[in-house]
């Protein structure tokens, strides 16, 4: 069965603690390829002819994407998005998953890329229309304009400790 975008149009904020969604930072990387297009285009980059799919394989990829973000490393930990059925819809089983990248080639991979630059520069298009313009950054006070902002995720750097008590990181290894 086929998950179509708008899903998220129906959410809402509330502090009484029910209707509670783990992982809240997923909902936000689903919305933002919904919202920017990018699950449609991916739609669109994905499809075969005469082949209909049973699942959209854009919607296929972005869960993907979703649950590698809540530290899936395989195929059938999509399966993590379970517990957000509620809210996503049910994830596509690991054989889906299978099935979406199995027709992967050179040529896909340029269908894909070329979806991606066209929804990339439409996010731009759109920051640059708003009323202030790109959100440049202010450091100290000062405005830096005209700066490209690159945003790293942090690198675990492994070291040893044989200080007493020494536990490991969130990702089970020492380093800081």
């Amino acid at each position: 069965m086929s998950n179509t975008t708008g899903w998220d149009r129906r959410l809402s904020v509330a502090a009484d603690g029910r209707g509670l969604v783990g992982h809240a930072g997923a909902v936000l990387l689903r919305a933002c390829a919904d919202r920017t297009g990018l699950t449609g285009a991916l739609s669109h980059a994905l499809s075969r002819r005469g082949v209909p799919p049973g699942w959209d394989r854009g919607v296929v990829l972005v869960q993907l994407a979703v649950a590698i973000a809540l530290g899936a490393t395989s195929m059938s930990e999509i399966a993590l998005l379970a517990h957000q059925a509620a809210l996503f819809g049910a994830p596509a089983s690991d054989s889906t998953v299978r099935r979406t990248l199995e027709p992967f080639d050179a040529v896909l991979l340029e269908r894909i890329a070329k979806a991606r630059a066209r929804v990339r520069a439409h996010v731009w298009d759109l920051i640059a229309a708003t009323e202030r313009g790109f959100p440049w950054l202010v450091v100290a006070g000062k405005l830096l304009t005209g700066w490209v902002v690159i945003d790293l995720d942090a690198t675990i750097i492994e070291s040893s400790s044989k200080k007493q008590g020494a536990a490991g990181t969130f990702k089970m290894t020492f380093g800081f």
